[in-house]
């Protein structure tokens, strides 16, 4: 099933984070507001989105695009190797 990924970026005294990563089903991609994955089922689902509040939760950004583009790259590198 098809997703749109979503986050939060939040301020923080040593840069921007993000975190609260959510996949939303959809019909219709946005990856221009977001990220489409596909996940074979609820758990694949759950253990990908925990991974990826792993993966961003120690880091920090300097602004919100370089967070985007992170997150993005991350994501469709992700689904890549998959």
């Amino acid at each position: 099933m098809l997703y749109q990924l979503g986050w939060t970026t939040l301020p923080g005294l040593r840069g921007l984070s993000c975190s609260d990563f959510r996949a939303t089903p959809t019909d219709a991609p946005d990856n221009e507001r977001g990220v489409t994955i596909e996940f074979a089922g609820d758990a694949d689902r759950e253990d990908c989105l925990k991974q990826f509040e792993e993966y961003f939760g120690p880091r920090r950004f300097t602004n919100a695009a370089d967070a985007f583009d992170s997150v993005k790259a991350y994501v469709l590198e992700y689904a890549a190797k998959r």
